[in-house]
């Protein structure tokens, strides 16, 4: 899971709550970040990170708000380095039908 302090750092970019109160958001980013760092499906995400549907809901309202942009951008700034954010992605899994695109 996510620490404390890695926490603090990036809720100031996480939109507000309207009306009912959102599960722990700790944990659910803990769970987007576990699946995404491990090539899962949703449905496979372990249960201590809650219900899949709310970490995949989660990560795709949050996509669409730019919510992850945001936090990409400050954490760059903060560390005062250039505007360009790199993430290496080598070790996720290709999807099973992109092998068949070779073919096309």
């Amino acid at each position: 899971m996510l620490s404390e302090r890695q926490m603090e750092r990036i809720e100031p970019f996480f939109p507000l709550a309207h009306g009912v109160p959102r599960v722990d958001d700790r944990r659910v980013l803990s769970g987007i970040v576990y699946v995404i760092r491990n090539g899962l499906q949703w449905k496979d995400a372990p249960k201590a990170y809650g219900p899949h549907k709310t970490l995949y809901n989660r990560f795709i309202r949050w996509s669409r708000l730019g919510v992850f942009d945001r936090i990409f951008v400050a954490l760059t700034e903060q560390a005062g380095r250039s505007k360009r954010l790199m993430i290496d992605a080598t070790h996720l899994k290709a999807h099973r039908t992109s092998a068949s695109l070779l073919k096309k």
